[in-house]
């Protein structure tokens, strides 16, 4: 197995770098396992120093780039660590949106007389793999009981907590890095078939609109002047002026990790099979028996994370919510914004890569293959809004979305250890709170305080047993 680095920076020298005292050392863009040998000894010789200024972060998605991000910036040398750091993600595959007015949890009163029919349609919007389900029970569980009033009301709250402070903490990081020509502020449009289907929708809207988003509703022609594309099926629509798209999700994850790098992050591909705390900080136990130690460790690792969240103690309900996409480079239409299909639950988005079809939402845990007719059929059904569209040459996709029942992120720290941060389970929003989320765990990886309240996303939240302080004790506070 080649390297992809030749040596690894010695801690003292970048300490020094950090300081002001030297020039910026040479870094190396991307390192395998086999080459973390140099990191294991580094680790041995000078622990106390690692520990003192290194922050580890597991995934390289763009929650875990984002957390990086903020700790390089807030002056801590920073590692990341992802099995395949460059590789398809969530991350990548996403519809492009800033979906700041997205505020309602999944969960809500009356969804489940909906279920019924959209899990009996092959095709339809939401699907579960039956070999999968025994295990979906407790999610299954949990999501249901948080679809009433007062819990949507709480949840709501929270996302809209978070989602305000979406383009203040975007805004200069897509500036800082090189993206400031990526991001489209042109709103989005939610279209409908009927009139009556904009009517079952009206108390959502009305819950958005007192947590702050602006909706403005308008007629079918009113949409088809915004978007000349829509066919006569639109009948009605609801403008949001406060959503916006980027040019390329991908170009987005690898614009920033190329900043990272180039800036003195160090990337490894490498498998993290445990972590185990300790009385400074915390230890990672990669696949084929190399270690490394840190201060603070961030797991970011997407739908993978409870795996690690478990070896800890913490109980998670996330699941893989795996999405389907399809995006056509020549698509022969054009839309000046992301439209989303209200009564088909699936959106459109223009990408400078082409036309990006995508939705669904599949059950079926990690290791089930994809089903790529779900793609197929969220063309067929662009078709009908969008009848000039060519689908020729289209590029299928699907990908793990990490999903708690409370349409919830789990942020904040781990039950065992304050040097163990969670930072995962962004579902639908991954791209939309990953700015913001770096900036709330650099709040806490820093000793800063948090700039929202951090109780609705704590992984206590999950918890059957009541937590003790001594929990935490255990392995120190700081």
């Amino acid at each position: 197995m080649n390297s992809f680095c030749v040596q690894a920076i010695p801690p003292r020298k970048f300490a020094s770098w950090l300081r002001g005292n030297h020039s910026k050392p040479e870094l190396p863009r991307l390192c395998r396992l086999d080459t973390l040998a140099s990191v294991t000894d580094i680790s041995r010789k000078s622990a106390k120093l690692m520990d003192e200024m290194r922050v580890i972060v597991v995934g390289a998605g763009i929650i875990g780039l984002s957390v990086a991000y903020e700790a390089l910036q807030s002056g801590s040398a920073v590692t990341i660590i992802d099995r395949d750091p460059e590789g398809d993600k969530a991350s990548f595959g996403n519809a492009g949106g800033i979906a700041v007015t997205e505020v309602m949890p999944l969960s809500v009163p009356g969804l489940w007389k909906k279920v019924p029919f959209w899990v009996l349609d092959p095709l339809g919007p939401l699907a579960i793999r039956v070999g999968h389900t025994p295990h979906l029970f407790p999610w299954l569980w949990s999501f249901a009981k948080v679809g009433t009033a007062s819990e949507v009301r709480r949840i709501s709250g929270a996302l809209a907590s978070i989602n305000s402070r979406v383009y203040e903490d975007l805004v200069p990081l897509f500036n800082k890095v090189g993206l400031a020509n990526d991001l489209f502020r042109n709103g989005a449009l939610t279209v409908y078939e009927t009139e009556s289907g904009l009517i079952r929708d009206q108390p959502e809207w009305e819950a958005k609109r007192s947590l702050g988003i602006d909706a403005q509703v308008l007629s079918g022609s009113q949409v088809r002047d915004m978007e000349p594309a829509l066919g006569p099926i639109v009948k009605n629509g609801v403008f949001t002026p406060q959503w916006s798209h980027v040019s390329d999700p991908k170009r987005v994850v690898h614009v920033l990790r190329r900043w990272l790098a180039d800036n003195g992050a160090e990337i490894f591909r490498a498998q993290v099979d445990r972590i185990e705390p300790r009385a400074n900080g915390a230890v990672i136990a990669l696949n084929g028996g190399k270690t490394l130690g840190a201060a603070k460790i961030v797991i970011a690792a997407g739908a993978w994370s409870a795996q690690l969240a478990k070896q800890l103690g913490d109980r998670v309900l996330l699941e893989s919510e795996r999405g389907y996409n399809t995006t056509i480079a020549s698509p022969g239409v054009a839309l000046e914004r992301e439209v989303i299909f209200a009564d088909r639950k699936f959106v459109a988005t223009p990408l400078s890569i082409g036309l990006r079809i995508g939705g669904a939402a599949e059950f079926g845990g990690l290791k089930a293959a994809p089903n790529f007719n779900r793609s197929k059929a969220l063309v067929t059904l662009t078709k009908l809004y969008l009848p000039g569209m060519k689908e020729e040459g289209g590029v299928e996709w699907s990908g793990h979305r990490p999903a708690t029942p409370d349409s919830l992120p789990v942020i904040g720290r781990s039950g065992p250890t304050a040097h163990i941060i969670y930072a995962f389970g962004h579902g639908h929003l991954g791209l939309t709170q990953a700015p913001t989320t770096g900036k709330i765990v650099g709040d806490l990886l820093f000793g800063r305080e948090p700039r929202l309240n951090l109780a609705p996303f704590s992984v206590a939240r999950f918890s059957t047993k009541k937590a003790t302080p001594m929990n935490r004790q255990s392995f120190g506070d700081g």
